[in-house]
């Protein structure tokens, strides 16, 4: 029987509690926990390392193919270094034939009188012009003459040629030097006669530049006259004819070339060139468009080009060969960027599928290494439990034994005691010694009687669970009240109510309220029992807090408190599946990722 209540009493000195043990891992686990370092690579970057693996690829290929397109350059260049060597040889050598044309010429009629047509016609025939000479307009021959002695050029020169010749334009100069002959005889270059170059600045500049050095010079852009259009753009080479020495010295005319810049040009490229796509541009003196005098083919902007100085004739000229730009790769780099791309694909590909290999491997193992210690825990915790139960039943027996007053009461009040610890262990087991409802332990200590009471008991609370010996604790303290009440309280007579409600305080704690009404008055005076030990000692003792029992006349108030759990597992096997989830979420990523 349950008696008065004893505050603050010294607690039977029992083994119980909180426990802490450092797991250890199997040296088989740990050998294969070691086994392959790369592997914790794979698995501290899941998604870094395929990536990595296919930018380092990528960025070889990248570096391969800009040293293919630079080498792709250099060889462009001297294509076209060599292009404009060639090709600035050839129009320079063009223009020394022409130019030793006109010396012969003038080393001829500086012997004669007069220059008659029939004497030029022969010596224009007997130069047998080659393939160096078919951009060249023609050979002609413009005396050097005064302005009295423009009539008398008129009418000879008609009457030479057998049509009306006029001078033109007219001009105030104190010479005048008109185109007498210009041969071949074609319709173009009739158009020619008379013409008075001396008129013209850029023709008069090289005729002057010409009789002062006595050698040929070429002119400045001009169009040609017998050009009707008027938009052919070409220069000539003068070489003047003097007659005498010394002080009689004296200009009787020049022996000239019209040249027709564009065809100039194109008779200097070869097929190669043609073939090749590569663009040309001629300029007389520096490059730009006011200069330029023929070119072939269209020169896009951003196309390679170089530009090779020349020399016709005593005048400074630009040759200017380009190439096309490219809007693409060369076949090679094209090649090389295809194969990088796909080896790094393919790498990318395998570090993927190493990565999971090395996460699924690592859930394994991290599989393993749980079992282990959960089998190391379980058995440790399995001789704790055990020991904490012996305690327990231990001083059950010392307390019993001192109430008993026979062996019958000692052993009718050890059985209902141990049974009631059976009770809660079976709950403990079945939640796998995790966390206890409240409310279940109560249930399972109030079962032996539930049959009979009806609505004798009340319950009411939130659902709140408790540790593995919280829970031990409050059902021995639950079957003490509930053995009292069935013998002596509430639940012996029919009009007698026990309700029990919890609730949950601000320190976390469960407050357990038992509260017996209806039932027997208590006596005032009571002979302190074993329940009354067995609670106020064991029970205060395994929750950590005093148990608070009152005997009032109407019935018995007990009032518990018991620390709080969350529902879960111990902290160990929480830990170790936490991990678990955290590596199948990343292999879920990584997989995601590949597919």
């Amino acid at each position: 029987m349950i008696s008065e209540t004893a505050h603050k009493k010294e607690p039977v000195p029992l083994t119980s509690g909180a426990y802490s043990t450092k797991l250890q891992k199997p040296n088989a686990v740990s050998e294969l926990a070691n086994a392959d370092d790369s592997d914790r690579w794979l698995l501290r970057y899941p998604r870094a390392v395929p990536i990595f693996t296919f930018l380092l690829i990528a960025a070889v290929t990248i570096m391969s193919v800009t040293l293919i397109e630079r080498g792709a350059a250099d060889n462009e260049r001297i294509r076209l270094v060599r292009a404009a060597n060639a090709l600035s040889s050839t129009l320079e050598r063009r223009g020394t034939v022409s130019a030793s044309y006109l010396r012969a010429g003038a080393a001829l009629f500086a012997t004669t009188g007069d220059v008659s047509m029939s004497d030029f016609s022969r010596f224009v025939s007997e130069l047998q012009l080659d393939q160096d000479a078919r951009s060249i307009e023609g050979i002609g021959w413009a005396p050097a003459l005064t302005p009295d002695q423009v009539p008398t050029f008129e009418q000879e020169t008609s009457r030479a040629l057998g049509m009306p010749i006029s001078v033109f334009p007219t001009s105030r100069n104190d010479l005048i030097v008109p185109v007498r002959y210009l041969e071949p005889d074609t319709t173009s270059n009739r158009s020619a006669l008379g013409f008075d170059m001396y008129s013209e600045a850029v023709r008069r500049a090289a005729m002057k530049d010409a009789a002062e050095g006595s050698h040929p010079v070429a002119s400045g852009r001009v169009n040609l006259i017998q050009q009707r259009d008027g938009t052919s753009a070409g220069f000539l080479i003068y070489m003047p004819v003097h007659q005498g020495q010394g002080i009689n010295r004296r200009l009787i005319g020049y022996i000239y070339s019209p040249i027709n810049a564009q065809q100039f040009l194109n008779a200097s490229q070869t097929e190669e060139l043609r073939e090749e796509g590569i663009a040309t541009r001629f300029y007389d003196g520096p490059q730009n468009s006011e200069n330029l005098l023929g070119g072939t083919a269209e020169m896009e902007d951003g196309s390679r080009a170089i530009e090779v100085p020349i020399e016709i004739a005593d005048r400074e000229m630009t040759l200017v060969v380009a190439l096309p730009p490219s809007s693409t790769l060369s076949p090679l780099s094209l090649v090389t960027l295809l194969f990088g791309l796909a080896v790094a694909s393919l790498l990318m590909l395998v570090a993927r599928l190493l990565t999971r290999r090395a996460i699924e491997d690592q859930q394994r193992l991290n599989w393993f290494e749980e079992q282990n210690s959960i089998r190391n825990s379980l058995t440790r915790e399995l001789n704790h439990r055990v020991k904490n139960t012996l305690a327990n039943v231990l001083s059950i027996i010392a307390l019993t034994r001192r109430r008993a007053g026979d062996v019958n009461d000692f052993a009718d009040g050890l059985a209902g005691r141990v049974r009631a610890l059976s009770a809660t262990h079976d709950l403990l087991t079945n939640s796998e010694w995790g966390t206890t409802p409240v409310d279940a332990v109560i249930d399972a200590e109030l079962a032996p009687y539930a049959s009979g009471m009806g609505d004798m008991v009340t319950k009411s609370g939130p659902d709140v669970e408790l540790a593995p010996n919280d829970a031990l604790s409050l059902g021995m303290a639950i079957h003490e009240l509930a053995t009292n009440a069935a013998k002596y309280g509430a639940l012996s007579v029919p009009d007698g109510r026990v309700s029990i409600d919890w609730t949950l305080t601000e320190e976390g704690l469960a407050e357990i309220h038992w509260k017996e009404t209806g039932g027997p008055p208590v006596q005032e005076k009571h002979i302190r029992g074993f329940g009354m030990d067995l609670i106020q000692k064991v029970v205060a003792h395994e929750l950590r807090h005093p148990v608070d029992l009152q005997f009032h006349r109407e019935g018995v108030q007990c009032t518990l408190l018991a620390p709080v759990r969350q529902p879960t597992t111990f902290s160990m096997r929480a830990k170790q599946r936490s991990d678990r989830r955290n590596i199948q979420n990343v292999a879920a990523a990584v997989g995601k990722e590949g597919s």
